[in-house]
């Protein structure tokens, strides 16, 4: 994996096959396929919920009257991170099953862990049925962030895979959004009801969807697959054409996946890049911000800090829905390095509005700011409060437009079909479990480098990725999964 790899184009067939092509996909009719692709979607947005869920309910339950369910700060901060736990486990156990029964399936009793988890939040009646609850709807999300990617990138085709792939992130964005307005008006377990519709309204839906062409070549199951790409791309597109490609992929991939296929570029460069994507989206801080959205507004003295996350919410579904529409356009590789740039300036400027803002801050010989331990304790001038709204604006807008859809995306691209469950299960796990570290330490960073540090370090981790796109990460932008693989083992695919 090097910098010339990176830069120079996926190589597809020759003009004559990419006439072919062409001519076979303006034949195409995208109606089932976007249909389909709701029916999955259902999945993040219900990941969204559990996502959101925390930073209106927290409040709710550190002031909740009985004992047994009242939360102190250090039970509030594992409710809210113990999510991430259920999420790896669920990245792991996806990667398992995901290969053996099948993506369909696979989404479908995934809908089940969100109806128990939300079923025993609703019922809770002491801390532990609550964490059991987080962890279960934790673990159904581990699992959808793996599925839904693959569900929708193996069926869909080059011209709008980009588009479908990245509704995935606008979902989970929708239903952080839905949590947070939802929580404006219900209690925690009012919360908890509506939150469990989503998975139940997917698992219906998906019984009526086709499993992907992919997974189904893979199994020998070819008429099935025709099947599915006679549903998928509409009467007047013959799937012969599109199936064959499919196996002739698979029979320059081989059997299947062993420990001396790690030596193949073809399975660690993708293993590298996705992994090292998903490590770098964590480290921006993404999820620390946005799982204590409304303390970080309070801290910062915002009288309406619930609304406030609202608005931060809005934010991040307009442009993840704008980053939608151009990643079949502008491609993923222009995306992130713009989001990297903007979410590097704004958490820079994040840190300058703590450490302006805080009584007790000095500038020490070094020029770096010095706060005294213990919690956030802010008191700021009120007219520095326009810049703690622009940089989280800004950087929520940042990571919509890249580095919140694309990684995600990448990974449901770049592995070889053999190799996609366990690659996107070590992916999930990168993801989730640098997630639950990051969230459980966010405060433990804010007291030992100060508030004004910890977010000049995450604007340092975006720096870095803006580097490790320019060099590493390829443009999939208008090519086929086959082209894309092939690219990575250094051949020409026709």
């Amino acid at each position: 994996m090097d910098r010339d790899e990176a830069s120079r184009p996926l190589l597809g067939s020759d003009n004559e096959g990419e006439l072919e092509r062409s001519s076979y996909l303006d034949k195409v009719k995208n109606g089932k396929l976007y249909l389909a692709t709701f029916a999955a979607i259902l999945g993040p947005l219900s990941f969204g919920f559990v996502l959101g869920y925390s930073s209106p309910a927290i409040p709710d339950l550190c002031r909740i009257p009985d004992p047994r369910m009242r939360l102190d700060p250090e039970e509030a901060s594992w409710f809210g991170s113990v999510v991430t736990i259920g999420a790896a486990l669920g990245g792991l156990l996806g990667g398992a099953v995901v290969d053996k029964i099948g993506r369909k399936l696979t989404l479908m009793f995934c809908a089940m862990p969100y109806i128990f988890g939300f079923t025993i939040i609703i019922t809770a009646q002491n801390h532990w049925m609550l964490y059991l609850g987080r962890i279960l709807t934790g673990l159904a999300s581990g699992v959808t962030s793996l599925v839904v990617p693959l569900y929708i990138s193996e069926m869909s085709h080059e011209r709008v895979r980009g588009t479908m792939g990245s509704c995935v992130q606008l979902m989970v964005v929708t239903g952080i959004m839905g949590a947070y307005i939802a929580g404006l008006f219900l209690g925690w377990r009012w919360l908890a009801v509506v939150s469990s519709v989503p998975p139940a309204l997917m698992l219906v839906l998906m019984c009526f969807m086709p499993e992907t062409p992919h997974f189904l070549v893979s199994q020998g199951r070819r008429a099935e697959a025709q099947e599915a790409l006679r549903f998928l791309r509409g009467p007047d597109a013959s799937p012969e054409e599109e199936c064959a490609r499919i196996e002739g992929a698979m029979e320059d991939q081989g059997g299947s996946l062993g420990w001396s296929d790690l030596k193949d570029p073809g399975i660690y460069k993708p293993l590298a890049i996705g992994i090292v994507m998903m490590l770098f989206q964590q480290l921006t801080g993404i999820n620390a911000i946005m799982f204590y959205a409304e303390s970080i507004f309070e801290k910062a003295h915002f009288k309406n800090s619930d609304v406030a996350t609202v608005i931060v919410a809005s934010i991040q579904v307009v442009f993840t829905a704008v980053a939608a529409l151009l990643m079949d356009r502008a491609g993923r590789k222009l995306l992130l390095i713009l989001s990297g740039v903007a979410m590097a300036i704004s958490t820079a400027l994040f840190g300058v509005y703590f450490w302006l803002a805080s009584p007790h801050s000095s500038a020490s010989g070094h020029g770096v700011a010095m706060e005294t331990p213990g919690p956030i304790s802010l008191d700021p001038q009120p007219d520095l409060a326009w810049l703690a709204l622009a940089s989280m604006g800004l950087f929520i807008t940042g990571f919509a437009l890249g580095w919140g859809p694309t990684p995600w995306l990448v990974m449901s691209e770049i592995f070889p079909t053999r190799a996609r469950g366990l690659g996107s299960s070590l992916c999930v796990l990168t993801n989730w479990s640098s997630a639950f570290i990051v969230t459980k330490t966010f405060h433990n960073l804010m007291d030992a480098l100060t508030s004004a540090g910890t977010f000049w370090l995450f604007s340092g981790m975006c720096a870095l990725n803006v580097f490790f796109t320019i060099f590493f990460v390829p443009e999939t932008k208008g090519k086929s999964l086959e082209q894309i693989q092939a690219h990575f083992k250094g051949v020409r695919h026709s």
